[in-house]
Parts: C-alpha cells; structure tokens; sequence
C-alpha cells in the first residue's frame, strides 16, 4: 500500500511539470505577438480609432466595462468616441510570462494574457493612472496576426483609508 501512495505521489509531483512544459511558449509566436501589443500601445498612445480598430478581424468581440461590442466598425465607433473625451498616454500592455497559448492545432489561433497601464485625462479630470487586465484571442490572417476576441477589465483604485475622527473633548 506505501508502494502505490509512494507512486501516486510522485506522479503527482511530475505531471505538472510535464503539462507546464508543454504549454511553454512559442519563442517566435511570444516575439510576433509582442510587436502585435506595441502597434496596440501606439494605437491607444495615438488616441487613434482607425489604427486601433484595424488589428481586429472583422468579426471581432470586444467586452469591456460597458459590455460587448461586435464587429471591427463598431469596434472603431466606440474607441473614436472614447478617444473624443479621454485622452490616454502612457498605455502599455504586458504579456503575462506563460503567453501565448495556441488554440486547437492548425496554428493559426492563439491566446494570450496580461496586465496593462495607462494615463487618462478628460477635460474636467486627470491625469489619472489605470490599471487592469486582459485577454486576447488571436486570429491569423494570412501573415498578420489580428484580434477576435478583446476581454479587458480595469483594476478598482484601492479604498480611501478612513479619515481618523476627533472625540468631543472632555471641558
């Protein structure tokens, strides 16, 4: 009986090294995703609809705070009104280390995750820092790599600490 609790243990210990292993990430796929998320980055840091709506597929979901948004038109119609009332700078997305992920077999599929950061101004606030997380499912087209699926959320600013209160003095 310690013999099988033995190795049970020890399949245990082994099999998610094994099953990290075959979910490493694709160094070639990892480098042409990274310079997928800089186009990102220069669209949102641009403020600009068009670029940004372009690395989508036509198909594509984006579900953000407001809900989901369907097609790349619709897509580019929500980011040009976006970008007419908050100005974003500094935007910067961040594959998590595990990423990408390649979806199915055929190779032209893939997942990835991770955190972004941003600075927002409007005209009555700002500049404030913003933070949250993402996930992108990715299409390829031909050579290019475009989005088919957009989910992101942004991260709660932490609670204002209680003020502390003054007790009424004893006179």
């Amino acid at each position: 009986m310690r013999l099988v609790a033995l190795a049970g243990l020890a399949i245990s210990f082994a099999v998610p090294a094994i099953a990290q292993q075959k979910d490493t990430a694709d160094p070639q796929l990892r480098e042409a995703l990274a310079a997928y998320n800089k186009k990102e980055d220069e669209a949102w840091n641009n403020n600009d609809a068009v670029a940004l709506a372009a690395l989508y597929t036509e198909d594509a979901v984006l579900v953000n705070d407001t809900g989901p948004i369907y097609g790349r038109d619709a897509i580019e119609k929500h980011y040009a009104d976006v970008f007419k009332q908050v100005h974003f700078s500094n935007h910067i997305i961040t594959a998590d280390q595990y990423s990408p992920h390649m979806i199915g077999t055929a190779g032209n599929e893939a997942w990835t995750s991770g955190e972004w950061t941003t600075t927002l101004k409007g005209q009555n606030f700002g500049p404030v820092d913003a933070k949250g997380n993402w996930v992108e499912i990715y299409h390829r087209e031909g050579d290019d790599w475009k989005i088919r699926l957009d989910i992101w959320n942004v991260t709660p600013s932490p609670a204002a600490a209680a003020s502390p209160t003054s007790s009424p003095s004893n006179k």
